[in-house]
């Protein structure tokens, strides 16, 4: 057992350790390497939970605060967990019957505000539900918030008149005049109920339109799924309107911002600048979405791409609105429009195969084969890039390249009608995954050490091959040495391929190898952009990092890097690029050039909805730059807010209240001071308190504020020597500085408490009283 328990126990830390670092896939697989074993230990599986979540696995982090839930079900913490979660997936049933049993926890162990909130979430879930409304009624009450139990009173008796107790529904509202006797609504309400009339039925707030969306596009989109799954277009409209619903969610929770999981910054809002919407475009975007949404469920096509039109021009450019709206033009038979926002919406891989598939059946429809052809080419593409093994997938979709030349010049038309029948035929059906493997299994083995082929071998006669044995030539001669010939046999080959961009790369490659490394560059960031504008984000960054490589301090290819990264949604990769830049201006003492780069950091964070343990990393660091130039009030403001995310870092609880300090801001030292203690008080750790003011104390022995809280700390803690020496030491810093009345109230404090040397007190006082 005590092996076991040692395993547990440095897994656990190892986990901790790495969730401090934000690196939540590390601290994922900690965790779960402590409940191999023991698989049911609330607290290792709550950690699990966490790391989940902050990896935005939302399911398997639900299913992991479940179990938890079960392992410890007096832990309302844990139910609370449960809730939020089954709420963000838009399980309202499941959320409310949580956040009920969380309320009732906290109820029992009389933790008032934390109940209050949970049956909050339980009446804004359900506006109907008269237990949550009667238990926030009384909580209020006992509370003392008069008004806010009047208003619950007030919902209690319309819920119980709509249910046929009148009687009691009076009785409510005589409550709520009892405690607020002026209330004009009470007064109304209990006019209309003599009168018979139907008193107003609670609301459903506006921040639980975006959860009410969620729920209805997961109705939408389930009698359409099987047990083989969805085809690709299917797939991509499921993505795209569980993404708008995301968006309603986040923006109709009061957030600010458009909070964009896996979804570039540049996708979402139009513009440069500050990057955050207006508040009337907020509501805009909020109100019209919402409605494309309602729209759809009730098969209103026309009204819904009116509705995405007008989300689009107050400023919400997502991606998934892209498709989206893509799609229903094509229904409504407006077929420019629909190319114009598919190949918008191609840029992302949730909806590249689909919108791919859909601009190559518009092509066609449109008399446009070899446009048809190519579209259809490129979704074989990249839907055949997802079932090789993933190292293969970049090297397969290079191999495209010549085919998908080839094609586009084919002048026969029954050649390319067929193409693209073959081709739709394979990937337009539910089993479109399993039925490319199957196809896989007729091409011939490839022998070990050669390129996959390509899955468009079986259904195109191409003349390709040519170019891609070339290829083949030029490497061999490259790792003979040859590389002459192997530069003189690459451009040979630009005669059946000038546009084949692997050839490009490949000339780029040699370059390097010939020491030319500018000439290198400059062929690798037209190739760059040339991938940029065909919308193939992966095999540009690829590009730019290899630039990177070769030329680390060139700071205008990070910065075409870090924007390829964001406007295609690897918002991660961005933010991890802009570490590296501002880690390079910092090496070279351009503080403030350092400072920017982590804060536009930070802004993409906050508008590109990556990981949000981001924001705190990055706000350290901010911070850290602050503090060496010696700007405490910059550095006060970030370490504010890393505190509202962080609550629980003593070092930014520190930091808060010496700045202050030095500041000469006592009010907010104190109040900062207050705050961290009614916090340790909240979450059942007061006994952290007495720690954390020593270690303050001999940090900062002349802060007489620090010192009366320590004496307050020891009195509560019936430590009474221990507070008498604390206040004995202030009334003498107080004298010192010439602060009679403070000395005098210091020593009428000590002398409360009963001290043994209680007469030495009262002789000092009266001497001071004396002097004064």
């Amino acid at each position: 057992m005590a092996g076991r328990e040692d395993i547990f126990q440095k897994a656990m830390s190892m986990g901790h350790s790495m969730a401090w670092d934000q690196q939540w896939d590390k601290a994922a697989g900690a965790y779960r390497k402590a409940l191999e074993e023991f698989p049911d230990h609330p607290k290792a599986l709550s950690s699990l939970g966490l790391a989940l979540f902050e990896l935005q696995l939302y399911d398997e982090s639900l299913q992991i605060y479940q179990k938890a839930a079960q392992a410890a079900p007096n832990d309302p913490v844990l139910l609370e967990k449960v809730g939020q979660l089954s709420e963000r997936l838009g399980n309202i049933q499941e959320a409310i019957q949580s956040f009920l049993k969380a309320a009732e926890l906290y109820t029992k162990n009389q933790e008032a505000e934390k109940a209050l909130e949970n049956w909050v979430n339980v009446t804004q879930l359900d506006p109907e539900h008269v237990t949550a409304h009667a238990y926030l009624a009384m909580l209020h009450e006992r509370l003392g918030h008069a008004q806010q139990a009047a208003t619950e009173y007030l919902t209690v008796a319309s819920l119980l008149q709509r249910s046929g107790k009148v009687e009691k529904a009076a009785e409510m509202i005589e409550r709520a005049l009892r405690l607020v006797p002026n209330n004009f609504d009470a007064h109304q309400a209990q006019t209309m109920l003599k009168g018979g009339q139907l008193l107003p039925k609670p609301m459903r707030s506006q921040g639980d339109t975006g959860l009410l969306r969620i729920t209805q596009v997961k109705q939408l989109e389930s009698p359409k799924s099987t047990d083989t799954g969805l085809d690709p277009i299917a797939e991509a409209r499921k993505h795209a309107l569980t993404r708008l619903a995301e968006i309603l969610f986040d923006l109709s929770d009061g957030r600010g911002n458009l909070q964009t999981p896996k979804h570039g910054m540049r996708s979402i809002i139009r513009g440069t600048g500050d990057l955050n919407l207006m508040r009337s475009d907020q509501t805009k975007i909020m109100l019209h979405i919402n409605q494309a949404i309602d729209a759809q469920t009730k098969d209103q096509e026309a009204q819904a791409a009116e509705e995405l039109e007008k989300a689009l021009a107050a400023g919400c450019m997502d991606l998934a609105l892209y498709f989206d709206l893509g799609l229903l033009r094509i229904k409504t038979e407006r077929l420019e429009s629909a190319i114009h926002h598919l190949q918008t919406a191609v840029k992302h891989a949730d909806y590249a195969l689909g919108a791919r598939l859909l601009l190559g059946q518009i092509q066609r429809q449109m008399g446009h084969l070899p446009e048809a052809v190519t579209e259809y080419m490129e979704a074989l593409k990249d839907a055949d890039a997802t079932v090789v093994p993933p190292d293969q997938a970049d090297e397969i979709r290079q191999l495209y390249e010549p085919l998908i030349e080839t094609n586009a010049h084919q002048t026969d038309a029954v050649v390319m009608e067929q193409l693209c029948t073959n081709i739709k035929q394979l990937l337009l059906r539910p089993n479109w995954r399993a039925a490319l493997r199957l196809a896989r299994e007729q091409l011939p083995k490839s022998d070990e050490g050669t390129p996959p082929m390509p899955l468009a071998e079986i259904l195109v006669q191409s003349q390709s091959s040519q170019v891609i044995e070339t290829i083949g030539r030029v490497r061999t001669l490259a790792r003979a040495g040859h590389l002459r010939t192997a530069m003189d046999e690459a451009f040979e080959s630009f005669k059946y391929a000038p546009t084949y961009l692997p050839l490009h790369t490949l000339v780029g490659d040699l370059l390097i190898q010939e020491g030319r490394t500018q000439d290198a560059i400059t062929k690798y960031t037209v190739v760059a952009e040339a991938y940029s504008v065909r919308g193939e984000a992966t095999q540009a960054v690829n590009l730019l990092r290899r630039i990177v490589q070769v030329a680390p301090m060139d700071l205008g290819v990070r910065t075409r890097l870090i924007d390829q990264l964001a406007a295609h949604g690897m918002v991660d990769e961005a933010i991890g690029e802009y570490i590296d830049l501002a880690e390079i201006y910092y090496r070279l003492a351009e503080l403030e050039m350092a400072r920017k780069t982590y804060a536009t950091a930070l802004r993409l964070v906050q508008q590109g909805g990556a990981n949000h343990a981001w924001s705190v990393k990055l706000m350290r660091r901010m911070v850290d730059i602050d503090m060496q130039r010696l700007d405490w009030r910059q550095a006060l403001r970030i370490f504010e807010q890393i505190r509202t995310l962080e609550p629980d870092d003593i070092t930014v609880r520190k930091s808060l209240i010496d700045l202050n300090v030095r500041l000469t801001q006592i009010p907010q030292a104190t109040a900062e001071l207050d705050s961290y203690l009614a916090h340790l008080q909240s979450s059942g750790r007061r006994g952290e308190a007495i720690p954390f003011l020593e270690e303050l104390v001999n940090e900062s022995p002349k802060q007489g504020i620090l010192r009366r809280a320590l004496a307050e700390e020891y009195r509560q803690a019936e430590r009474i020597p221990e507070a008498v020496a604390q206040l004995d030491t202030l009334s003498d810093l107080l004298l010192n500085a010439g602060d009679r009345d403070g000395a005098i109230q210091t020593i009428e404090t000590i002398m409360a408490m009963n001290p043994p040397n209680l007469e030495d007190y009262k002789t000092l006082l009266t001497k001071i009283r004396t002097e004064a």
